[in-house]
């Protein structure tokens, strides 16, 4: 377990560190610490793991601090993934829920569409979006690419586009 505290300890100092940039009195500067604070005294304590549920608000407050220019992107996002990181060490296997990145309403219904068909082309996708441009679709799903949550299979014309096996 010490070396959970630890690799915890370090985080909460970072997530000190990076508020500190924040403004002096924006809430999400101390709301933010408040969780940190408690995911830690929880584990110290051993009365119970972290919930889920409070790495889903941590992860919300950070996502809300990203669009606040306050501090880079990329810092917070390496704390968000640290965490995600600890979480899996942390969380007994039955536990831990996937924890998918966040995606638009169209970028879900497409998700949606590919669980149901199994593989789709961004040409068959635009029934399902008739006011929606093929470039608009095209940067959807290369969106879901990055994020790591489907591949691209073949090239050119017999380009498909399927979840990926462990997404």
């Amino acid at each position: 377990m010490s070396y959970l505290k630890e690799k915890l300890i370090e985080l909460t100092k970072k997530i000190y560190r990076l508020t500190l940039l924040f403004p002096k009195k924006e809430p999400l500067r101390y709301k933010i610490r408040e969780i940190a604070d408690e995911i830690l005294a929880n584990l110290l304590k051993e009365i119970k793991n972290p919930t889920m549920k409070d790495w889903e608000i941590l992860d919300s407050f950070f996502e809300i601090a990203k669009e606040q220019n306050w501090v880079s992107p990329k810092e917070i996002s390496q704390i968000q993934e640290d965490y995600k990181k600890l979480i899996l060490e942390i969380q007994p296997s039955s536990e831990v829920i996937k924890i998918r990145p966040r995606v638009s309403e169209r970028q879900e219904k497409i998700l949606e569409i590919l669980k149901e068909k199994g593989k789709i082309q961004v040409g068959q996708i635009k029934e399902f979006f008739p006011n929606v441009s093929k470039r608009t679709l095209r940067r959807d799903f290369q969106s879901l690419l990055k994020k790591g949550i489907i591949e691209r299979v073949g090239e050119k014309n017999k380009t498909f586009y399927k979840l990926k096996e462990n997404g």
